[in-house]
Formats: C-alpha cells, sequence, structure tokens
C-alpha cells in the first residue's frame, strides 16, 4: 500500500459507464455484444502504484505474525491429534472401540459410498472431542447477558445431557447484538406487538402473490431512505439474499472477481451463477487490478471475446477478521476498468460511520459508486433478513427476476416492524437521539477494548474501527481450554478453528454491543488477562502505549 501522503488521479477515457455492459439484461445467448471495452488513462504522482486517493477515514489494520515457534507448536499439535485418529480408527476397525458415527451397512459396501470417511475424519477424531464448546443452549435473550442450560456429556462429546441448572448472567461476547437492539423493553416494542396483533406473525404467501404488505412496502423506502440511493428490495433470510440474488445478476460468459475471505453466501451465489470466478488476495488492490487488466486485455478463455460483465465482489467488514474493506481503492479501480461493484455490509451497515450508515459514509464515498448494496437485519438491527439497494432500475429487475423474490415467503409482520422501529430509531426519526448515542457507544466500547488487548499483549486482528475482535489462539488445545475457562468465569465466547480458518490461525472471536458497558467490558478484560497469562496466549512482540483515547472515557448509559 502506498503512503498515505501520496495522491492518486484516475482519469477516465470516456464517461463513468460508457464501455461497459449493463450490469442486467435480457439479452439472448445468441446476441453479439460490442467488443469495445473503454480505455483508461491513468495519472499516478510521486509512485509506481495505481491507485486513489484515501478518504478522510484512514484504514488502521493491524495483521501481526505469530513468533514462529508459535506456528511450529500449533502444526506439531495438529500432527499428534491426527496421529491418535488414526489409532482410534484402528481400535475401532478391530473392535476394540465403539464408533458411534454412521456407518454404511454390510450389504450396501458395493454401493457408492454414502458417508466418505476420510472426509468424515476430522469430525470424528478431532471435533467431536471439543464440540462442547459449541452449539450451546440459550434460554435468555441474547442480550449483553444471557442465560445458557447446562449440560454434560458422559461418552467424550458423543451425546450431551441437560442437568436441568442454568447458568445465569453470563456476558454475551458472541452475538452479533451490535446496537443492543435484541431487546426486551416493553416500551421500546410496542409498535412491534401492535403489528403483530394485527398482522400476526406469518404472512404465508410470496410477495408476487398475496403476500405483500404495505409495511413491507415501507420498510423498502425507508431502507433506501436511510442508505442514500433510489430503491430497495427487502428478503426474509439474509442468507438467501447474497445466494439467489447474485445468479440473478450474472451468468455465462461474465467473471466474478471474489475477495479470498468473502462469506459462504457469497461464495455460493457465485457457484450457482455459472460466472467464472477468480479470487484475489484479501484486500490487495495490487492483486485485484492485475486480474481486472487480464481480464480487459485477455476476455474469456479460448474465444478471448470481452466478458459479458466483470462483478467484483467484496464485504464491509469481513466477520472472522475484522477487517474493513479499502472501498476508495476499490472504487476507483472499478471506474478504471469499467467493471461492477457488489458490496456485501451485513456487518457494517448500522455498525460504523457516523449515523450508522456503513463504509460508504466510513469512507465519505459517493453511494452511487457502488453498483450493487446489500446487507442483512440480522445483526445491528435485532431482526431477520436482508435487503439489495441500488437504482430503481436494479431493483425491479430482481423483482422479477430473483429466485428469492419469487419463490420465498415473504418477511414476518413483527420482524418488519422490529426493523422499521430499530432503522428509524437510529435515524433519528422516532423523536430520540437513542439511536445515536447507541453507534457512538458502540464506537468506543470497540476502540476501548481493541487498545486495552493490544497493551496486554493479545495478537488482535482488523481495522480499529470493526465491532468484530479475533483474538488469535492459534494451537487446537488452548482453543479449547480458553473457551471452556471462559465459560467457568461466566462468560460466552465464541472460538473459531480449521477448516473455518487456516489451520494455523485459531481464534476467539469477540463481537462488541452500544449494551455492553464499561464494568462489562473491564470484567471480560480482567479475565482476559488472567486467562492470557495461564494459557500463555499474549503472542504480541509490539509495545503499546497504556494511555488511551480521551473519547473512549465516556460510558453512556443505555436503557436495558
Amino acid at each position: 500500500m502506498p503512503p498515505p501522503q501520496l495522491q492518486y488521479l484516475c482519469l477516465p477515457a470516456s464517461g463513468p459507464d460508457e464501455g461497459r455492459q449493463p450490469l442486467f439484461s435480457q439479452m439472448g445467448p445468441g446476441e453479439e455484444l460490442p467488443a469495445h471495452i473503454g480505455r483508461v488513462r491513468c495519472k499516478q504522482r510521486n509512485g509506481p502504484w495505481t491507485g486513489v486517493a484515501s478518504g478522510q477515514h484512514r484504514n488502521q489494520e493491524s495483521f501481526e505474525q505469530a513468533p514462529m515457534y508459535v506456528a511450529v507448536m500449533t502444526y506439531l499439535g495438529f500432527g499428534i491429534v491426527t496421529l491418535f485418529g488414526y489409532l482410534r480408527d484402528f481400535l475401532r476397525a478391530v473392535g476394540l472401540e465403539k464408533c458411534h458415527l454412521a456407518q454404511e451397512r454390510e450389504e450396501q459396501k458395493e454401493f457408492v459410498p454414502l458417508y466418505q470417511d476420510f472426509e468424515n475424519f476430522y469430525t470424528r477424531n478431532l471435533y467431536m472431542r471439543v464440540r462442547d464448546n459449541w452449539n450451546r443452549p440459550v434460554c435468555s435473550l441474547p442480550g449483553p447477558v444471557f442465560d445458557l442450560m447446562e449440560r454434560v456429556s458422559d461418552d467424550y462429546n458423543w451425546t450431551f445431557r441437560l442437568t436441568g441448572r442454568t447458568i445465569h448472567n453470563a456476558i454475551n461476547m458472541g452475538s452479533y447484538n451490535y446496537l443492543g437492539f435484541a431487546e426486551n423493553n416493553a416500551d421500546f416494542l410496542k409498535t412491534v406487538a401492535d403489528k403483530t396483533r394485527q398482522y400476526g406473525v406469518g404472512v404465508c404467501s410470496t410477495r408476487q402473490e398475496i403476500g405483500n404488505l404495505k409495511i413491507h412496502e415501507d420498510l423498502e423506502k425507508l431502507v433506501a431512505s436511510f442508505i442514500g440511493v433510489e430503491s430497495s428490495m427487502t428478503f426474509g433470510m439474509g442468507f438467501a439474499t447474497n445466494s439467489m440474488n447474485i445468479p440473478a445478476l450474472v451468468g455465462k460468459g461474465c467473471l466474478i472477481l471474489s475477495d479470498e475471505l468473502n462469506h459462504t453466501s457469497l461464495i455460493l451465489g457465485a457457484r450457482l451463477s455459472g460466472a467464472t470466478i477468480r479470487v484475489f488476495k484479501h484486500n490487495n488492490m495490487h492483486s485485484l487490478e492485475k486480474m481486472l487488466r487480464e481480464a480487459v486485455c485477455s476476455g474469456q478463455p479460448r474465444t478471448h471475446r470481452p466478458w459479458r460483465k466483470i462483478l467484483i465482489m467484496v464485504e464491509g467488514i469481513y466477520s472472522m477478521e475484522g477487517s474493513v474493506v479499502r472501498l476508495p481503492e476499490i472504487i476507483a479501480l472499478k471506474k478504471k476498468y469499467k467493471a461492477y461493484l457488489y458490496l456485501d455490509e451485513a456487518h457494517s451497515i448500522g455498525a460504523v460511520g457516523p449515523s450508522g450508515r456503513g463504509v460508504t459514509e466510513l469512507f465519505g464515498v459517493n453511494q452511487a459508486d457502488v453498483d450493487v448494496m446489500m446487507g442483512t437485519f440480522t445483526k445491528s438491527f435485532g431482526a431477520a433478513g436482508g435487503y439489495i439497494a441500488g437504482k430503481k432500475e436494479l431493483v425491479d429487475y430482481l423483482r422479477s427476476h430473483s429466485h428469492s423474490a419469487v419463490y420465498s415467503s415473504a418477511m414476518s409482520p413483527p420482524v418488519t416492524e422490529q426493523i422499521i422501529r430499530a432503522m428509524k430509531c437510529i435515524m433519528g426519526k422516532d423523536g430520540s437521539t437513542e439511536g445515536i448515542k447507541r453507534i457512538r457507544q458502540l464506537a468506543e466500547n470497540t476502540r476501548y477494548f481493541r487498545a486495552r488487548l493490544k497493551e496486554m499483549g493479545f495478537i488482535i486482528y482488523g481495522n480499529d474501527d470493526s465491532p468484530v475482535v479475533p483474538i488469535l489462539l492459534y494451537m487446537p488445545g488452548k482453543v479449547v481450554a480458553f473457551a471452556r475457562e471462559m465459560l467457568e468465569r461466566k462468560i460466552g465466547v465464541v472460538v473459531v478453528g480449521f477448516p473455518a480458518t487456516p489451520i494455523t490461525e485459531a481464534r476467539a472471536r469477540f463481537c462488541l454491543s452500544a449494551a455492553h458497558t464499561r464494568a462489562m467490558l473491564d470484567q471480560v478484560l480482567h479475565h482476559l488477562n488472567e486467562l492470557g497469562d495461564a494459557l500463555c496466549l499474549k503472542f504480541s512482540r509490539r509495545k503499546y502505549s497504556s494511555r488511551h483515547d480521551l473519547r473512549v472515557e465516556t460510558d453512556l448509559e443505555l436503557d436495558s
């Protein structure tokens, strides 16, 4: 990345949309496409890199590498458990140990295998021994604190039984409740209760049949106004918003350039589309520009015809890394090479930006420069579902071509009203300043928590503004010990390991919320400091100042 003081200027040879194909069209497979791809001239000052001047926000991200001995010990740990896994498989094969997993019936041994034995090796011998750290049953509201049902296993986690005891008031550091709208305050939820009495809880139809309610249209107008675009469309499931809409936008003869750390919903949507997929390195503009240049110059394989469309797919905040997309630079490259941009703001909408409008507001870019804006209501809004927003022509096209729009049931009325009341609170349309208080509280909690973890010596990933805070644990044994010890101290955390992360980068992922008080965060930090010393988790070799930004010392009181 070039020094921030350098400025770059990209000058297109023609208008911003000249020379690129429409993002959505009904062109038949036999129709010819224009062969001309608009050329660009890139003028640069003081350096060899081609980029764009960054906005007011500076990307302050940390991806510190662990010492070499940590990587060696991590590989050694996986090697040991793998060897014991093969030993236990041998004991099962000779009948000395019982196999609890599904197996092929003896009379079907010559059939095509239904269960791939090697593919189940990791689940059978590694995950099964530690799966008590996942899928814990919650029996309360997933707010800043929650209640867990205690369970034990008598057969090394093959099965569980509930003890009847409840772990009360554990601090919730794993839910995506960024702004604290997952709440049960009767005063705040009055409108949701009213809509439930009026409409019920289910629609029992698609919106194209008889499931289109007035509150659905009200929500779509509100979303478009909140984001600052012409139109929007909502869906009942966030995952399907990506996986079912991407195939409607691109297909055979199109090229998708996808960040290597994109969410599974984006990856599935890209695969279902039938388009050619190429993966660029995470947040690496050199890698992206190289692929764009090659795509424009070489065209499609074998025929070398121009790609029908080139779509860049990125996320606002990456949920496993806590990193923020380098949006201004991607927009500059997108304009330069006449490509389209698909931005997934599942974790960033509501959570970043002075008024919670996501990474476009964080970087101060024009929303019109993003062709497809996607987001979900499951995080900052305490609800469910997702949206696609952009130009009116785009949304009108998706209404008739999206599988999710045509075949899925309409969004539940109480869920719709919950989104509306949360969004109005953020925008200040409810007549209060509660929304902006929560946004500021989340930002302060995020910076405070990250700064304290750095001082303690933990290696954490991501952007200073990201409420997703991964702490690197690395070794499989320490991941298990960390999760169990935190629960013993009544703190609920999410731990993630291979294959969801690289094999040497297992981690605990903390999600900050505006509903977390300073006392809660200090309690979590106290126990983290103790565990960091006890389990030897403080791998950072960097030194950080113990003096915090004065802004993080303000603790705004929120209604519970």
